[in-house]
């Protein structure tokens, strides 16, 4: 058993569960921390996107007793069949472009100096939404209309920019939109478990090829991984976003970006290149 591949999966999954429903980029995380551990070819690549289904069931968990509740209620009650019918809208827009692009987009931006240039965009783009007057349409999920689906849906979009953060882009595109703080997070949380579990499924049919029975202890301990750091950062993100906005994260953002391209073409980090 090679002990020192585990640790880098015990390692990714911590990172991936800590960092996917955060405005900070968990694929961008991922990709750097796979560069500084060397495990970013292509059966880490398959890694990466795989353990986000540990961090979409934590979500799962978290919510279950909705989740169950729209489920149970999906045709007799209209607010859980619009709440479906805003997830479906809202996933479209990625998934199309996604099966569209992805390719190329992991040939020319799945790499160290991408990320930080849109970690420092994003970074800037955060602080500007945070200064922004914020009007509120919708306090609830409940209460949000196929148009504010169809809105965050493209915001999402951004997102297929690894650096970029699919919850940043979400929440941040939602609080432009009118929805409240906690409606905007909310909702991008509900938004991950459709887009991440076709991501996931889709990634290992594609390389099935490549994988193989003795990868599963691997997998596993990212995936339990990613599951408890997940919990961990959801709860304390709703508890967060009860007192303050999301500037700490854009500041965060801006400086690891920056560290990331100083230590690049200062030669001190040895980053993979397209």
């Amino acid at each position: 058993m090679d002990w020192l591949l585990l640790f880098k999966a015990l390692i990714l999954g911590i990172v991936e569960g800590l960092t996917e429903f955060l405005p900070i980029s968990s694929t961008g995380h991922l990709i750097l921390a796979g560069d500084l551990l060397d495990f970013n070819d292509e059966k880490g690549k398959v890694f990466t996107i795989v353990i986000q289904l540990g961090a979409i069931l934590a979500v799962c968990w978290e919510y279950r007793v909705k989740l169950g509740s729209v489920i149970a209620d999906i045709g007799s009650r209209q607010d859980a069949n619009r709440f479906v019918l805003n997830l479906f809208i809202a996933f479209m827009p990625a998934a199309i472009l996604g099966l569209l692009f992805i390719k190329t987009i992991k040939h020319y931006l799945f790499h160290p100096v991408p990320v930080a240039i849109a970690l420092i965009v994003g970074g800037v783009l955060i602080l500007w939404a945070e200064r922004r007057k914020h009007v509120v349409d919708v306090e609830r999920v409940e209460d949000m209309d196929w148009r504010h689906a169809l809105k965050v849906g493209l915001m999402q979009c951004l997102a297929l920019i690894p650096g970029t953060s699919r919850s940043g882009a979400t929440i941040i595109g939602g609080l432009f939109f009118g929805l409240s703080r906690k409606a905007a997070t909310e909702f991008s949380f509900f938004l991950a478990i459709p887009i991440m579990f076709a991501a996931t499924f889709y990634e290992l049919y594609q390389n099935r090829d490549i994988l193989q029975f003795d990868d599963g202890g691997v997998f596993l301990i990212g995936f339990v991984a990613s599951f408890i750091s997940a919990l961990v950062a959801v709860r304390g993100l709703l508890r967060f976003i009860s007192n303050h906005d999301f500037t700490v994260f854009a500041w965060y953002r801006i400086a690891f970006g920056i560290v990331v391209l100083v230590t690049a073409y200062s030669g001190v980090v040895e980053w993979s290149a397209p």
